[in-house]
């Protein structure tokens, strides 16, 4: 299992920004509710994870700025990260994500 630090964006707002206008980010940002992404005016490549609602991962891509991802109809939110990070963490499709918080004990990808 890896703890890796996790922003939310549930607000429609913090939605449509995402991840926009940032150099990086540390950890990865859930998207929810979320079936689809885009990179415009983004400016670096990152790794999406559909995951349906029980976090389960339903499919892993890495997409560079400027494209339009797929719409995955299961899929109830988006995990983002900087491309590459999903990998180094060892999410892939089937895996399972949990979110707590350091006090609650074990949490992150698993």
């Amino acid at each position: 299992m890896t703890a890796v630090a996790l922003e939310i964006a549930a607000s429609y707002r913090a939605r449509t920004r995402g991840l926009l206008g940032r150099d990086g980010i540390e950890g990865a940002m859930l998207l929810t509710p979320a079936s689809g992404v885009h990179t415009f005016r983004m400016g670096f490549a990152i790794d999406v994870a559909h995951l349906d609602r029980e976090l389960r991962v339903l499919a892993v891509t890495t997409m560079r700025p400027g494209r339009l991802g797929r719409v995955r109809p299961r899929a109830r939110c988006v995990l983002e990260a900087e491309a590459g990070a999903m990998a180094r963490w060892g999410l892939r499709r089937g895996s399972r994500v949990r979110i707590g918080t350091p006090e609650e004990g074990p949490y992150g990808t698993g």
